[in-house]
């Protein structure tokens, strides 16, 4: 049994998506005590920029005329797909960056999109038990200003429910910025709760995922 973990925040310890990933992974390894945990920091360890660009040309070039960068490129792709495949459990952890995903998320899911096994139209993942959890600095719900702002939440719904076949379990934490952002001061009792709303949500989910779990 494995659980695979993807970060992708670039505020290490002071990251709220990682802080209420960890609830989901203790979670999970009560659960299921002894399992494997395989991670993946995006921040420490960024996909290259060229990687998605490399692949496609390598992938076109006639037999054994391909570049060693191309080479690099296609064998990236397939050990990002590993990781996936080999897993029986998910827990993505995505900040909310200027509005939409991340560059190191979107490089990511680019490169997995690129390993035939895992790219439009195939769904070995299918059924698989996942968690997302995504942080917002500021508040996007109904009524908010900036409703209907947040263009990543929707985006990763499409690739890992709707293209990749995930049983995949949302936790979305909002107004992480009321603390150190003086216009948002009277926000923070608001923050605090949907902190607190957060990691409660994150333990159910690591349980429900490592219940599910095949």
């Amino acid at each position: 049994m494995t659980l695979f973990r993807l970060d992708s925040s670039i505020q290490g310890d002071n990251s709220t998506s990682r802080a209420v990933a960890d609830t989901a992974q203790r979670a999970w390894e009560v659960t299921r005590p002894g399992v494997t945990v395989v991670t993946r920091d995006l921040a420490a360890t960024p996909i290259p920029a060229d990687a998605w660009q490399l692949n496609i040309a390598g992938s076109y070039a006639p037999e054994g005329t391909r570049t060693p960068q191309q080479q690099e490129a296609i064998d990236l792709a397939a050990t990002l797909a590993d990781e996936l495949l080999e897993a029986e459990a998910y827990i993505f952890a995505a900040p909310l960056y200027n509005w939409g995903v991340s560059q190191h998320m979107k490089a990511w899911i680019d490169l997995v999109l690129r390993d035939p096994r895992t790219g439009p139209g195939q769904q070995p993942l299918a059924g698989r038990p996942a968690v997302l959890v995504v942080s917002r600095g500021g508040g996007y719900g109904p009524g908010a200003p900036k409703e209907g702002w947040d263009h990543a939440t929707p985006y990763y719904r499409r690739i890992f429910a709707d293209q990749w076949g995930l049983d995949l379990h949302v936790n979305e934490v909002e107004l992480t910025l009321a603390k150190v952002t003086p216009a948002m001061a009277d926000l923070i009792p608001q923050a605090e709760e949907n902190l607190a709303n957060g990691h409660s949500t994150a333990e159910k989910h690591g349980r429900l995922i490592a219940e599910r779990a095949a």
